[in-house]
Formats: C-alpha cells, structure tokens, sequence
C-alpha cells in the first residue's frame, strides 16, 4: 500500500496543472438555477479523455461517469449546479473567472462545490491505472443539488441507471475532514388569509401579516426548547422568507406567507416540529392560519420532474463504521494530520443517500463550508489537488 500511495502522489503531482486547469474551466461556466447542462458537458469531455467506460447524461440532466463492472459500488457525488452571484457590484473580482491569491482560488463554485469534482474524476481514473478498483464499479455523479437535497441522489436509485450504491462519498466542503453525517431539515410554510379593503377604510378589512404577528414571534423565540445531540447539536428554526398578496400598496393585504426553515437533529420527529408550529398559531387564527409541507415539483432543464417533499431525515455513521475509517485511513495515508471525523452545519444529498436509503456515507472535500455562497466562495488548491489522493486510495481501503 504504501508503494501505491507514492505512485498515486507521484502522479497526481505529474497532473497537478492538469487538474487546476480543469477547476477553473468549470467554475468559468455558469450553472445557477440548476442549468448544469452545459459545465456537464465539460465534465464529461474530461471523463472521456480519462477512459471513463460510461459518459452521459442522466434523464434529469445529470452527469453520470462510470469505471468498471464489479459487485462492489461505490459512488463520489458533487454538485456542479451553484447559487447565484447575487449583487456583481459586491465581487472585486469576475465571480466565473475568480482570482488567486496566496495559493487561494476565489470564485463562484470553487468551495461549494465544483473543487471535489476534479479529484474525484481524476483519482478513480488513477485509481483504476493502479489497480486500486478491481472488484469495484465506481461512479462519478455530478448532479443539482442547491434547490432541493437529495433529489439528484433519490433518481439515481429509482429512476436513472437504477443503482443501490453500497457506499457514497460526498465532495461538500470538509476542510478535508472526514465528516459522517449532520442535522435533517423540514422546510414549511404558514399560510394566512385575511380580507382586503382600502388602507384608508382598514377597519373593513382583515389583516393577513397581523395574524402571522404572534407566529413569527413564537418562532423566534422557540429555538432554546428544541431538540439536542451530542454529536449532530441543537436543533434550529428560522423565518427564511415572506410573501404578501394585496391589491395595492393603499390597501389592506388579504394573503400573507411565510417560509420556515427547521433544521432537525436527532430524536426530533415530523410529526413533532409541525405540532411544535401549529401550537404557535393562536386559536382564534385556526380557521385561517394553516401550517404546510413544502413540495418541490420544479422540472429540470431537461423537463424532467420527479416529485418529492422537502423533508430531509438528520443521519449518522458511527465512528468505527468501515467506510469512516476508511476515510481516516486515507487522510493518514495521503499525509493529512490526524483528526476526529466531523460533521457538516448546513444539508447535502447525505439527506437521500444516508438518511432516507439507508446507505452508508462519508464526506471529504476541500474547502470550509463558511465561505460557501458568499463573495469569498474559495478553497486552496493545494487542498484541491491532494484531495486527489484521498479519492484515489479510498476505495481500497474500505473493508465489508
């Protein structure tokens, strides 16, 4: 093993340049809102170059790459979709072509999460040159993931190609760390129907926004009473987003929404966190005021739909599972110093993969998950490339 390590480091350092360039070609092509169409296609011309033996398209336009035909199956999973620039006055710096600076590549996507994709692809290429997949058939799924976790993840498995992986590696930011799960989420909204009349006869009229008043208060000062982990951590809840219906800004809005984020650690329930809101709702709001679900239905860019809830499970691996300490075996072997495995702050498709299939996961990616969708979206490339290495070796280390 440790002569295949040094021919692993030997040649990731060969193509170092190689697999920068590749970073900064899909980080230049826009892919917000889900149209991964086009950085795909760049995904997919360096698999080919790499003798990839599946390239293509899945129906819901992600990419799928795949080495070998063995009963073992693993699958690296990055999103190459991103948010968007929002104001470009804020950037110092064109956000798709980026800037580098003390060995610090800034730009739209570099940490969330276009920097795995480059050695995933390239390490199962130098994977299977060394011998390192025999037994194996590995995927790279580079998929949407930035408007609803894990639905990417959940066609895979029952749509398209219609496979169980036996393990999963996810490339989101871990400050290449070993990470082994994080909090679920329920996303909601609250509903409130009121009677429009002209602001300047308000007493004829119904407010909608009053009557979310005291729900919104309750929500904000729920938080201390939620649930708690001692590895996942303390529930959270936040007011994400309003909208108002009124016929004009001179009267008295008839419809008001608010959009709810709950993140959920262990030993909460569904069932629980919606009882927890609907408490909040006053009863003499009951009739009007309605809790809801959230559903996303949005069709792909291809026109694909695959209807899910926004419910997304909380999960964990335990410390000594085998694919976690396969991850921290790599992280030794590749020269990284030791650490405890760790968990990620925000949601990833581990939601699907781990917490609703039930298949075991890990994740390892370069980059800190605190500068993702902000102006200082970056990772090092030094980072970058040596997380090559992990990828490369990883496979034959896992044992069961």
């Amino acid at each position: 093993m440790a002569d295949k390590m040094q021919e692993i480091q030997k040649r990731v350092a060969e193509q170092r340049e190689d697999i920068i360039e590749f970073l900064r070609e899909i980080v230049a092509i826009p892919s917000m809102e889900s149209q991964i169409g086009e950085v795909g296609e760049r995904v997919q011309a360096e698999m080919r170059k790499l003798g990839f033996d599946e390239v293509r398209f899945d129906k819901m336009g992600n990419t799928v790459g795949r080495i070998g035909n063995g009963e073992k199956i693993i699958v690296y999973d990055s999103h190459i979709d991103t948010v968007g620039v929002g104001d470009p006055a804020s950037w110092g710096w064109d956000p798709f072509k980026g800037k580098i600076e003390d060995g610090i590549f800034y730009a739209r996507g570099a940490c969330d999460e276009k920097a795995s994709t480059p050695g995933m692809i390239y390490g199962l290429a130098l994977a299977r040159d060394l011998g390192l997949l025999d037994g194996w058939t590995a995927y790279y799924f580079g998929n949407m993931e930035e408007w609803c976790d894990g639905i990417a993840p959940n066609t895979f498995v029952e749509v398209d190609p219609k496979v169980k992986p036996d393990f999963v590696v996810i490339g989101e930011p871990t400050k290449m760390l070993t990470y082994r799960g994080h909090k679920g989420r329920l996303e909601m909204k609250i509903t409130a129907k009121g009677k429009s009349a002209h602001a300047a006869s308000n007493h004829l009229g119904d407010n909608a926004i009053y009557k979310l008043l005291p729900v919104i208060a309750g929500i904000r000062d729920l938080e201390p009473q939620l649930g708690d982990h001692e590895f996942l951590g303390h529930g959270k809840i936040t007011v994400s987003d309003m909208h108002v219906k009124t016929p004009s800004i001179n009267a008295v809005p008839d419809e008001a929404i608010i959009f709810i984020d709950r993140r959920m650690t262990f030993g909460e329930t569904k069932e629980q966190v919606k009882a927890q809101i609907e408490a909040l709702i006053p009863a003499e709001f009951k009739d009007s005021v309605k809790l809801e679900e959230l559903f996303y239905d949005e069709p792909s860019y291809t026109g694909f739909v695959f209807p899910v809830d926004k419910y997304f499970p909380a999960w964990a691996l335990d410390e000594d599972h085998a694919l976690v300490q396969a991850g921290q075996k790599a992280r030794e072997l590749i020269g990284l110093p030791a650490a405890p495995s760790g968990k990620w702050n925000f949601s990833t498709n581990g939601i699907y993969w781990a917490g609703k299939a039930g298949i075991p996961s890990i994740g390892f990616g370069p980059g800190d998950e605190e500068t993702a969708h902000t102006v200082n979206d970056s990772v090092s490339l030094e980072d970058m490339v040596k997380a090559t290495e992990f990828y490369a070796i990883l496979p034959s280390l896992i044992v069961g």
